[in-house]
């Protein structure tokens, strides 16, 4: 795992470094043919209103989830984490199902009435799509939801691929919904670099053999050991990611 340091710039751009060293240095690169991007928390910052929604409608059911229980259980999609309370606290009413639907309604309806794209994501999509390279997002939110957010911000023209887990066998940390990405995208899993802001997020990027940036919005990163980079906030994510990560930025032909 690295960190930037923010006054820090990558040896490519340094134009006093001798070609033979630049050269060496980009032929040892990995390269990066498109980004993933996750949604909740980094696209925008609604990983505090998920907590707020699920502790009041678990309580509701009797059960009192802890900060350390909504960490833990952060990027995995809202059925399992349905799922693993109802396995360790039995209720009878209301269903799963319709838990899960709760949480849903009262996340979007709180993300329409006051969310906002974060200007700095959408300054970081912008720098990537600037660069020519393939964009996508892989969410373990459901699709109605992903659509509503991509709407805040005129975003979703942006991205040639946009997947929610809730569609696979498997969600995060299970790399499946990251496989799924870089097939859509027709790229080798081992040429993208995922961002993610929570432990399974990055988990699942890597186990897909995916490059992975962490950007943990909850300030706490002990954990993100597995990702190739941490960074403060997406503010960082700039020309500094790709000497952090060994990586560099190569864009296919759009015909391929």
């Amino acid at each position: 795992m690295t960190t930037v340091d923010p006054s820090w710039t990558p040896a490519v751009d340094d134009r006093r470094r001798p070609a033979r060293s630049i050269w060496r240095v980009t032929l040892e690169a990995r390269p990066i043919e498109a980004v993933v991007f996750d949604m909740d928390g980094v696209l925008v910052d609604s990983e505090p209103i998920w907590r707020a929604v699920e502790r009041e409608v678990f309580a509701g059911v009797g059960i009192e989830v802890t900060e350390e229980d909504l960490l833990e259980t952060m990027g995995v999609r809202v059925a399992d984490v349905v799922e693993r309370w109802h396995r360790r606290h039995p209720w009878d009413e209301p269903s799963r199902e319709e838990i899960a639907e709760t949480i849903v309604e009262r996340v979007a309806e709180a993300i329409m009435q006051g969310g906002a794209l974060n200007e700095d994501a959408v300054k970081a999509v912008e720098y990537i799509h600037e660069l020519g390279l393939r964009l996508a997002l892989a969410s373990s939110s459901p699709m109605r939801l992903i659509r509503a957010v991509l709407s805040l911000g005129g975003l979703s023209d942006r991205f040639d691929v946009v997947l929610t887990a809730e569609d696979e066998e498997e969600g995060k940390p299970d790399p499946a919904v990251y496989v799924s990405a870089a097939r859509e995208l027709r790229v080798p899993a081992e040429r993208c670099l995922a961002v993610e802001d929570s432990i399974n997020g990055v988990r699942s990027a890597k186990a897909a053999g995916m490059v992975c940036v962490a950007i943990p919005v909850s300030g706490v990163t002990e954990g993100f050991e597995g990702a190739d980079l941490v960074l403060g906030s997406i503010e960082e994510f700039d020309a500094r990611v790709w000497a952090g990560t060994g990586s560099i930025p190569a864009p296919v032909p759009s015909d391929r």
